[in-house]
């Protein structure tokens, strides 16, 4: 069953991982659940879901993510942090009720997107959610980043992953489109923060900063308390994975 629902609540000029974590709990009770988060990153949203109730593992092939990821809080028995892959997930079959790919499948090699949906659904227990947050090539903060990395097409083909993946192992449940705020303070706030997903970022960062600091002001939006406001639009994807074994 695929319900289509365009949000049109108000934009707050919030954090990624707080709207993703608050549509997570709207679409699933998460107190309790094995969680994975798949490209945890900096483990902002892990950190979320734990605090939510969840037990969560979060897993990166990134070790300098990983280890701001423990700077920021210590590993507990609610939250723990592994080096990996997502088309090599390092655990046994239905080990987990939730896997979560937060603005992470764009970063599978195309290739791969495909495998990385499989391994997800086999580490899901029978009936388990996968949650999907993926970006869209639109919006202020996309023609802002784009002239550090076009994404254009490899965000299509997360997208068409998941479409493949709704006819494989997977049900589709809830889809929707919207959109949230992304703030940032000056154009050093959003060299840490790209380059910090992606290091290779750095280089193009420095040597196109005259036409991203351009391009910061024609985009953005003077927010309240300082920085730039820029529009970000993204697709919520809900499936369930299947029941009994897979094939």
């Amino acid at each position: 069953m695929r319900c289509w629902v365009p949000d049109a609540r108000p934009r707050q000029p919030l954090q990624p991982a707080r709207v993703s974590a608050r549509l997570l709990e709207e679409l699933i009770p998460l107190e309790g659940r094995d969680v994975l988060d798949v490209g945890c990153g900096e483990g902002n949203l892990a950190r979320r879901l734990a605090a939510a109730g969840a037990r969560v593992t979060g897993i990166d092939p990134l070790p300098s993510a990983l280890a701001r990821a423990r700077a920021d809080g210590p590993e507990t028995t609610s939250l723990r942090y592994l080096e990996g892959v997502a088309e090599r997930l390092p655990f046994a079959d239905a080990s987990f009720d939730v896997a979560v790919f937060f603005n992470s499948l764009h970063h599978v090699r195309p290739e791969s997107m495909e495998l990385a949906l499989a391994e997800a659904a086999r580490v899901l227990r029978p009936a388990g959610s996968l949650y999907v947050q993926e970006p869209l090539a639109r919006g202020s903060s996309f023609e802002l980043l784009r002239l550090l990395d076009d994404e254009t097409e490899i965000r299509a083909a997360a997208l068409r992953a998941l479409d493949r993946a709704a006819l494989g192992p997977f049900d589709r449940v809830h889809s929707r489109d919207t959109v949230t705020v992304v703030r940032h303070a000056d154009t050093a706030a959003l060299r840490a923060r790209v380059v910090s997903v992606d290091p290779h970022r750095a280089e193009t960062f420095d040597a196109r900063q005259e036409e991203v600091r351009a391009a910061f002001e024609r985009l953005g939006r003077p927010a309240p308390d300082g920085g730039h406001e820029f529009d970000q639009a993204f697709r919520i994807e809900l499936l369930a994975r299947r029941g009994g074994p897979l094939a």
